[in-house]
């Protein structure tokens, strides 16, 4: 058994049985990539992949189970290297980050200014995705944090750290009939059509169970995961604006009207995959994106076998509001 044949099946499943698409991103030969899977398969005595022809049709059970352990193999491989760069080269590496378009261009800038200017030789990528795109890159190692707030059912695999609450606001032009109101309620918002974030992103969901628990189903006309292609929109004249308050710019031209006792404030936590290795520039970034998540507290959380017992650890820190 070699590491190269379980990376193969590894990529093979990310890469939905297509033998000739992993062979591509792995940069090798598909007769390569087949011959090491058979291999294994023999050495084993079992089928890791059902076949017709030529093709992979679908991972057996017992396939199943053998990825998974392949993956955590794999995961610890890198954490290995990561053990022997922290002592080589502890302030070179990289870091990738994924998370939505809010926390990139909102709530990140600051603290990827200060990192950079801390940590020059570091390597940092920011990866934008959905809620399923972005827990699927932690997991399967592609990168080292997920920044999320929507579908945390997702992060089930990943360490997951409560880090802030944020609210929403409504945005309209300023001669919107709701620009005069002083105290907006839900059903002055429901007399217009919406513009706000395409469902799953950035406290979608928030929205609409306010919204059905009123009685009433949002009339959403347009959506979008971009906070600035939403206040376009407003500006076209679409529609009431939803979006996070922190997405709001001091030199918008819009009315703001806060809408954070209307809608249920949200939370974005960050997470990594369980058991990898966290370098010591990895925790900096932690405690620069949320205070609070000092190293002895994080290490704590590592050492927890349950999310719930994660989550216990943090029921009496106050998190910030944004």
């Amino acid at each position: 058994m070699k590491l190269q044949q379980l990376r193969y099946i590894v990529e093979v499943l990310n890469h939905n049985l297509n033998v000739s698409a992993t062979a591509e991103n792995l940069f090798t030969s598909q007769p390569g990539i087949s011959k090491q899977v058979r291999m294994l398969e023999d050495e084993l005595g079992i089928q890791i992949f059902e076949r017709s022809g030529k093709h992979l049709t679908k991972v057996t059970p017992a396939g199943k189970e053998i990825i998974r352990y392949s993956t955590e193999i794999l995961g610890k491989v890198e954490s290995i290297k990561a053990v022997a760069n922290q002592y080589t080269m502890p302030d070179q590496g990289t870091l990738n980050i994924a998370t939505t378009h809010t926390q990139a261009r909102y709530a990140l800038p600051d603290v990827i200014k200060g990192f950079i200017k801390r940590y020059p030789k570091v390597s940092l990528h920011m990866h934008q995705g959905t809620p399923t795109q972005i827990s699927e890159s932690v997991v399967k190692g592609k990168t080292d944090f997920a920044i999320a707030t929507e579908a945390l059912h997702l992060y089930q695999d990943l360490i997951m750290l409560p880090c802030y609450h944020w609210n929403r606001s409504v945005i309209v032009p300023k001669d919107h009939p709701l620009a005069n109101i002083k105290h907006l309620t839900i059903d002055d918002i429901a007399k217009h059509p919406i513009v706000t974030y395409i469902f799953g992103f950035t406290g979608r969901s928030e929205l609409d169970e306010a919204f059905n628990a009123a009685g009433y189903k949002p009339d959403v006309v347009f959506t979008a995961t971009d906070a600035d292609v939403i206040k376009t929109y407003v500006r076209l004249g679409l529609g009431v604006g939803v979006i996070a308050t922190m997405a709001i710019n001091e030199d918008d031209d819009f009315c703001v009207l806060d809408a954070s006792h209307i809608f249920k404030s949200s939370l974005t936590s960050i997470g990594f995959r369980k058991g990898s290795f966290l370098r010591d520039y990895m925790y900096d970034f932690m405690v620069r994106f949320a205070p609070h998540l000092t190293r002895p507290l994080v290490e704590k959380a590592i050492q927890l076998k349950y999310t719930a017992e994660v989550n216990k650890l943090f029921e009496d820190i106050e998190l910030p509001t944004r």
